[in-house]
């Protein structure tokens, strides 16, 4: 569970419509941004993006390489 309860309405319009999110934990917070992401970048754009922000904890002794394999296990990141 956890520790960090978020208390926000975020409303997205795009040329199909508009979607409205609630997210109550970083967790869901996180999906919705990744979902905004994909529909605006595409999925290999949205990665690259994703993988640019984690690199900025690779120096976290805690945290670091722990997030950055299990970002980098679901897919290799694939560059053109």
């Amino acid at each position: 569970m956890s520790n960090v309860s978020i208390k926000a309405d975020i409303k997205v319009e795009w040329r199909q419509g508009q979607s409205s999110y609630s997210p109550g934990n970083p967790e869901e917070l996180a999906i919705i941004g990744v979902d905004v992401l994909v529909k605006e970048l595409g999925t290999e754009a949205a990665r690259s993006f994703i993988m640019q922000v984690f690199e900025r904890y690779t120096h976290d002794p805690l945290h670091g390489n722990a997030v950055l394999a299990a970002a980098g296990s679901a897919a290799p990141l694939v560059t053109p």
